[in-house]
């Protein structure tokens, strides 16, 4: 998406649509609007008769508003308030953006950032619009014969009312676009079909963002044979009963003024179809087990954000994929395997497969001597239980990490809950054949999962991000959300800010 910041009267823009928040009862915002009286009057007339406090985010159009040079004037409702929350300032984006890409609108004027959100500023407002503009022109419509014609708003103008914020509020959509960019790409990866998007499709995609980077990232795909040479049985294990071969996908991006600085690095589950293997899932939502590769679109779709941002930081991104798959060759349960690591697992469980290949990965991390390692996995059904669709599950080795993920979840509203990761957990993996199995029952199944993970974790700070619930939508609406693209962004630009901090020496 194009853009572009003005401060100036509205009026004296040539766009096709200003969109222009209100409260109700309240005075119109924001003030750099100076309606005349003909336009005053319409607003009037409007908020009389639109029930703004039924719905945040109402959307209501005038066909023209005299004086502002525009062809349509829309008043996005936000409720009878003083001050608008960050939910629903988003959705009253969403909202006008619903609206719209149905018209047929290249160029609109936006005037938002002028709307008083509690601790948010210009610049986080301006990014916010960005990125509900990408979500609203997003389509995934591959496969249909007869597809709905592509939105053709190309550019927005956003309206800053101070001179003063509009340095920020560049810097802000700048970065909102380029996250919802790389969210886009990480939707449109979830929602392949696993026909299509297969391990080597993954490795096809980060091939051709390697590409586009001119030289930013290094991309290295390991196939099975230097999978078999490496040692990385568990997650080879995972894809011997599929036709579709494993594959273990590293890029990195050198971007920090010191080459040597420690990498921070993303680790994505990319089980690009999950039928559970012997242990196999029920037929009732199979088809949703495509998206059991979210984790890793999410990598993928971090990874176009960050080449779009460019911040000055060392970091890797990781993505271990493989198709799970009940043939002749594949794991059976009760087998044992050798980790990467060189610690033994119990395979009680074939569906519990997504630990299988990240614990792999997660060691083959350790190579970067890493600042910090985050993981990714729609791991366990037991996240959704224990969280619903709203929060991401975080678990960590390391408090600080934790926090900070936490609060990065909040700046960019793409949030987590924290859930304890104690040693009293670990006992449910004991195993009597080997050093552990791959599940630990009913109870705290999320927790037991990460406590997997933990194991092979604890030579760097670590965190682990279950998406379980917050990747995709189900039933009418379903579809991949491109979650936690956003979280993930936020807490590698806050690592560079720590950086720049540290340099500055205050």
């Amino acid at each position: 998406m194009e853009f572009s910041v003005q401060t100036a009267n509205p009026a004296k823009a040539e766009t096709a649509c200003l969109v222009v928040p209100v409260f109700k009862d309240s005075e119109l915002l924001p003030a750099v609007a100076k309606l005349d009286d003909a336009s005053e009057r319409l607003i009037g007339q409007l908020l009389e008769r639109g029930d703004f406090d039924a719905a945040l985010g109402n959307v209501q159009m005038i066909p023209f508003a005299p004086g502002l040079g525009a062809e349509r004037l829309m008043l996005v409702g936000l409720g009878k308030r003083d001050k608008c929350q960050e939910a629903a300032f988003i959705k009253a984006l969403d909202s006008a953006f619903s609206a719209l890409v149905k018209l047929p609108l290249d160029d609109i004027t936006i005037a938002f950032t002028d709307v008083p959100v509690e601790n948010r500023d210009c610049a986080w407002k301006a990014r916010m619009v960005l990125e509900a503009s990408q979500r609203g022109i997003y389509r995934f419509d591959h496969f249909k014969s007869d597809p709905t014609p592509a939105p053709s708003l190309k550019h927005i103008t956003l309206v800053v009312s101070e001179s003063a914020n509009t340095e920020a509020a560049q810097a802000g959509a700048r970065i909102g676009n380029a996250i919802g960019e790389g969210a886009s790409l990480a939707r449109t990866l979830g929602n392949l079909p696993g026909n299509v998007c297969t391990p080597s499709y993954l490795a096809e995609q980060a091939q051709e963002l390697g590409k586009s980077a001119k030289g930013d990232l290094e991309v290295e795909i390991l196939d099975e044979e230097a999978l078999e040479a490496l040692g990385a049985n568990s997650l080879l294990s995972v894809g011997r009963g599929s036709a579709e071969p494993t594959r273990l996908i590293v890029m990195k991006y050198f971007g920090a003024d010191d080459s040597e600085e420690a990498p921070h690095v993303l680790v994505g589950k990319g089980i690009t179809f999950d039928s559970g293997g012997i242990s196999l899932k029920p037929g009732e939502g199979m088809d949703e087990m495509k998206f059991d590769m979210c984790g890793a679109a999410s990598v993928l779709g971090t990874t176009k954000a960050i080449l779009g941002i460019k911040p000055k930081l060392n970091l890797v991104f990781v993505v271990a994929a493989a198709e799970n798959m009940p043939d002749g060759h594949a794991t059976k349960p009760g087998d044992i395997i050798t980790t990467l690591k060189g610690l033994t697992v119990e395979v009680l469980n074939t569906d519990a497969e997504g630990r299988l290949v990240l614990c792999d990965a997660l060691t083959y991390t350790e190579r970067f001597k890493p600042a910090s390692v985050v993981d990714i996995a729609t791991l366990t059904g037991a996240a959704i239980i224990a969280l619903g669709h709203h929060a991401t599950g975080l678990l960590s080795n390391d408090d600080d990490l934790a926090l900070d993920l936490l609060d990065a979840g909040e700046t960019a509203w793409d949030r987590a809950w924290h859930l304890p990761l104690w040693d009293e957990y670990q006992q449910q993996l004991e195993s009597n054949f080997a050093d552990l199995a791959n599940i630990g029952g009913r109870p705290a199944g999320t927790i037991t999962a990460a406590c997997f993970l933990s194991r092979f974790a604890d030579s760097f700070p670590w965190a682990h991000l279950d998406i379980a619930g917050t990747a995709w939508h189900s039933g009418k609406q379903k579809g991949a959300t491109g979650r936690p693209v956003g979280l993930l962004t936020q807490y590698l630009m806050d690592r560079e800010s720590d950086v720049q901090v540290e340099n500055s020496g205050t």
